[in-house]
C-alpha cells in the first residue's frame, strides 16, 4: 500500500482557493519555493497539472475543478476532526449556586443586575455574596470553596448578607468565569 502525505490535500485545497502559488505560500506559512515543490508533488500524485499558467495568473484544469469541492470539503472534515473538542454549555441548563465575595460597595452596585441577569440567562443558577473582610484570597483555594469569586478592593465587612434589589444607573456587571487553581 503507497501512503499517501495527507498534508498535500490541505495544500491542494489552498492552492484551489487561491489560484496563485504566492498567495497559497503564505496561508500556508511556507516559503514560495517550497508551495511550487508541493504544486509538483500534487501534479505526480494526481498525475493531472492541477493549476496551470494563463497570462499571470493559474487557472485549474477541468479536473481540479472537479476536485475543487470534494477536497475543500475534507479538509474542513479533517480540520474538525482534529479539532479540540468544544463543550457547549448552555446556561438555561447549568444548575449551580456561585459564591461571590465581595464588598459593600461591590453588591449595591452589581448584584441587582447581575441576580437579574443571571436568572434570565440561567434560572437555575445561584449567586450567594458573601462578606469580605479582606484582600486575602485564601478562601478561594480552600476545598471548602466558600468563595468562588472575589472582587471588590474596599477592606471593609457587609453587614448582611441578605440582597434587596437595589437601583442603579450602572449598565454593566464584573464577572469572572470560574477556574480551578
Amino acid at each position: 500500500m503507497t501512503s499517501v502525505d495527507l498534508n498535500l490535500l490541505a495544500a491542494l485545497d489552498v492552492l484551489l482557493t487561491e489560484r496563485s502559488v504566492t498567495a497559497a505560500a503564505r496561508r500556508l506559512g511556507l516559503s514560495i519555493s517550497a508551495t511550487s515543490r508541493t504544486l509538483a508533488r500534487l501534479r505526480s500524485a494526481t498525475g493531472d497539472p492541477l493549476l496551470v499558467q494563463a497570462g499571470r495568473s493559474l487557472v485549474p484544469t477541468p479536473y481540479a475543478e472537479q476536485l475543487a469541492g470534494r477536497v475543500h470539503a475534507l479538509t474542513r472534515e479533517a480540520r474538525a476532526v482534529l479539532a479540540p473538542a468544544v463543550d457547549h454549555m448552555d446556561p438555561a441548563l447549568l444548575e449551580r449556586t456561585f459564591t461571590i465575595r465581595a464588598n459593600e460597595g461591590f453588591v449595591a452596585l452589581f448584584a441587582a443586575a447581575l441576580v437579574a441577569s443571571i436568572t434570565e440567562a440561567a434560572p437555575h443558577v445561584r449567586l450567594r455574596f458573601a462578606p469580605k473582610p479582606d484582600k486575602e484570597a485564601a478562601p478561594l483555594r480552600t476545598a471548602d470553596r466558600s468563595g468562588d469569586r472575589n472582587s471588590g478592593r474596599i477592606r471593609t465587612e457587609m453587614r448582611s448578607q441578605l440582597i434587596s434589589a437595589t437601583t442603579s444607573s450602572a449598565r454593566y456587571a464584573y464577572v469572572i468565569p470560574y477556574s480551578k487553581v
